[in-house]
């Protein structure tokens, strides 16, 4: 599926150079294929668990702890009605990234490849190029996370170099591919260990203070911080969405596609909701607990507020804090792998570029950006999420739409025909999913709520409500431009083209 790129790499030195690189890291195992879909033939892996490790592993950490304790720290809620968002939230929007998963193994394809069957193949450069954004954005956040928390146990580290520490070893993993990262379940499998230990010795310590903290009183929460602090929550886990496929592109189809969603269901849900809500709790505690506190301080430090909880049990919570910043790699590969293969998806100039190159340009622009946010977390991590659930939801309901209403939820040949992947003439025009994309976006900016700017709507009490008005425009929009296009193809005579021919029709396309 490759050869006609390989055949234009060649005719330039530069990337005949790469190629030769490439072919050599090949020989000690490290990833070299791009991201034309995964033919059938090659699609053997059975070990289907995986679909549930791998989002266990990338959700059983740090940062989803950090994501509770904004509920408190940030949006001024109480532990309780932090948790009642949490769940609500995480119960619905796993739903999401859990049904796109099922695009992997069923098509071999990954998510920005597969888009393309809605927004077509110039369209698809918008998602592809925003999810580069999102992707390297996730992957400053866990940094700051993971540095902070090295950085926690010695006076002699700072957050810079934790982040350093941090960011290397994502690098090392995320260098030699997708296979790696499920290579003998020695990676994915196990990640998890070492944090669902620590949160439990961390309930252990903290519950006698948590429960004295459940008779605080705390302000009645207002609907805007509801909304706000919900919108932001749904966007840690609907942005999953743009991920998820590219983790079973070389597991077999030989599974119902229920059996693929309840694994990576699961796997989602119950990694998320232990840290989400131990976050909330152990945020909305630390006020009246003054070592918590101080190692929260002010709200800037999650590394810090771990180790502060772990502290009563000395050297034994110093391990522990180090060797749940030492899996945050686990969140941050997925991340910069897809932010190679998204980089590759924007043309076929970026895609005759190896993804190894993709990964050390990532980790260049990590490392400063990373440490500079740092000084303002909150800050930082409320506007990166909230930019990146803004357009998550958007594409998630365009695809969403196109696969359930007009190619009737089927995988099958001719409602997807893999073979036009990267032909425009042959694939969808996008010009409903680039209108849907634009009515959607300019339709939620009345209702953002954020340091950089306040919308209209969100400055009468509304809270920022971007994610959800974006959502169900987008899927309204899009419904009618799709149905309006392919009535016009068919008025014409002309739904032989764009991936409209008649057996695709069968299919629902």
């Amino acid at each position: 599926m490759d050869k006609p790129g390989t055949d234009r790499r060649a005719g330039l030195l530069p990337l005949r150079w790469l190629q030769r690189v490439s072919t050599f890291l090949a020989h000690y195992g490290i990833e070299t294929h791009g991201i034309a879909p995964i033919p059938k033939e090659e699609r053997l892996d059975r070990r289907w668990y995986q679909m549930f490790f791998v989002w266990f592993s990338a959700n059983m950490n740090i940062l989803n702890f950090s994501t509770g304790t904004a509920g408190p720290a940030f949006f001024s809620l109480g532990a309780r009605d932090s948790i009642i968002v949490i769940i609500v939230v995480d119960l619905l929007v796993c739903l999401i990234p859990a049904f796109f998963a099922v695009f992997g193994p069923k098509l071999g394809t990954r998510a920005m490849v597969q888009c393309r069957f809605s927004w077509g193949y110039y369209g698809a450069i918008i998602p592809s190029a925003l999810n580069v954004f999102t992707q390297q954005g996730f992957l400053i956040l866990n940094c700051i996370i993971g540095g902070q928390a090295i950085a926690s146990v010695s006076s002699h580290l700072d957050d810079s170099l934790g982040i350093v520490i941090i960011s290397i070893i994502s690098l090392v993993v995320t260098f030699f591919g997708y296979r790696f990262l499920h290579w003998q379940a020695l990676y994915e499998s196990v990640a998890w260990i070492p944090n669902v230990i620590t949160f439990i010795v961390m309930l252990a310590l903290g519950y006698p203070h948590l429960h004295t903290n459940q008779s605080v009183s705390v302000p009645a929460p207002t609907v805007s911080s509801l909304l706000s602090y919900g919108s932001m929550v749904a966007a840690t886990m609907i942005s999953w969405c743009t991920i998820s496929p590219d983790y079973g592109v070389y597991h077999s189809p030989e599974i119902s596609s229920f059996r693929i969603f309840l694994y990576t269901y699961f796997g989602f849900v119950v990694a998320s909701l232990p840290p989400h809500t131990m976050g909330a709790a152990f945020a909305a505690a630390a006020p009246s607990v003054p070592a918590w506190e101080a190692g929260f301080r002010d709200g800037t430090s999650v590394g810090g507020l771990v180790y502060s909880i772990l502290t009563p049990v000395g050297g034994f919570g110093k391990f522990l804090t180090i060797l749940v910043a030492l899996t945050v790699p686990s969140a941050c590969v997925p991340c910069m792998y897809t932010f190679g293969t998204s980089f590759m998806a924007i043309a076929r100039w970026f895609a005759l570029v190896p993804r190894w190159v993709y990964v050390l340009i990532s980790e260049g622009i990590l490392i400063p950006v990373a440490i500079i946010g740092a000084k303002a977390f909150y800050t930082t991590f409320v506007d990166i999420l909230s930019a990146i659930g803004y357009w998550s939801t958007v594409f998630a309901a365009i695809v969403l739409i196109e696969h359930v209403l007009f190619r009737r939820a089927s995988f099958a040949e001719d409602a997807y025909p893999i073979a036009t992947w990267d032909s425009p003439k042959l694939l969808p025009t996008g010009i409903p999913a680039i209108l849907a994309f634009f009515c959607a976006c300019g339709t939620l900016v009345p209702f953002v709520l954020q340091a950089w700017y306040v919308g209209p709507v969100a400055q009468d009490g509304s809270g920022d409500c971007g994610v959800y008005v974006g959502f169900v425009v987008a899927a309204l929009t899009y419904a009618v431009f799709r149905g309006v296009e392919r009535w016009h193809l068919k008025k014409r005579g002309t739904s032989s083209e764009h991936g409209e021919e008649e057996g695709v029709k069968k299919g629902g396309c």
